[in-house]
This record gives structure tokens, sequence and C-alpha cells, in this order.
């Protein structure tokens, strides 16, 4: 009866597996935040980059800004495919996910 209360949390480990804060290129470590420029010099050039177009952001003082988002791929390592996430130029997620 007691594993029942710990079965919603074992389903979402899955799920969480696939987030981080923080992408292991060769010997390089970037984090969320990093600058696209950072992300470069460490990582090298992506297997791809695509444009996402544009979200809306309001900062810490209420002002509304606009900030472009493209999506970096790089891979596969391993069979692993990470996508990187970037909002306004600095990294802001990212996801990983194994290829067929």
């Amino acid at each position: 009866m007691h594993a029942l209360k710990y079965l919603p949390l074992l389903l979402c480990l899955p799920l969480l597996a696939q987030a981080s804060s923080t992408y292991r290129c060769g010997s390089a470590l970037v984090s969320k935040e990093a600058p696209t420029s950072e992300v470069l010099n460490k990582c090298g050039e992506p297997s791809s980059r695509a444009f996402l177009g544009y979200k809306e952001v309001v900062d810490a003082y209420g002002f509304r800004n606009e900030v472009s988002v493209e999506e970096w791929i790089y891979g596969p390592n391993n069979g692993m495919y990470h996508f990187l996430r970037f909002e306004g130029g600095r990294l802001n997620e990212i996801r990983s996910k194994r290829g067929q």
C-alpha cells in the first residue's frame, strides 16, 4: 500500500531525465543563461540551427520586450541528440532525446 503513494513520482522520473541545467560538450560544460557566443566557443558549430521566431517577455520592472528564439541541435553523440533553446541570445533550455 505504501508503494502506491510513490507511483506518481516514479512515473515522472523519465520526464525529469530529459531536461537539464547544463550541457557537456567534450571537456567543456555550459549552463543555462550562457550567451550564444560562449556555447559556440565551447561546443563548436551545432549540427543544425533553427530560428523559431520571437517571444514577448516581461522583465522584473514590468517592461515588455520581444526576444529572438533559436534552437540548436548537437548530435548524435552516442545515440543522443541535444536540443539547446536560446531566448534573447541566452541559453534557456537544454533537452536530450535518444535518436532512432
